[in-house]
């Protein structure tokens, strides 16, 4: 497992899905209480379809972010490949 370096758009991306994370658990708690607040809940789903799209963009140039089937993998198998998302 040889550890190299990543473009810059590999740190891009995955400071924006950190980013979009943070709002969806935000956007969740909120919710927990506020279940009626339907401009909270439009959010919520505009940023979870945006976070879709780019972790499938990201994975599909990068490789997996999650293991155990929470997402594919592209021949030869890439999970073994570094850094991993959590190591940047």
């Amino acid at each position: 497992m040889e550890d190299k370096r990543m473009p810059d758009h590999y740190y891009a991306m995955l400071e924006e899905l950190q980013a979009i994370d943070f709002v969806l658990v935000e956007l969740t708690l909120y919710l927990d209480t506020h279940p009626l607040d339907n401009g909270a809940l439009e959010q919520y789903n505009q940023f979870a379809q945006q976070r879709m799209h780019l972790a499938h963009q990201f994975e599909r140039e990068f490789g997996p972010l999650k293991s155990y089937g929470q997402s594919f993998s592209a021949y030869p198998w890439q999970w073994i490949d570094t850094p991993w998302p959590w190591q940047v």
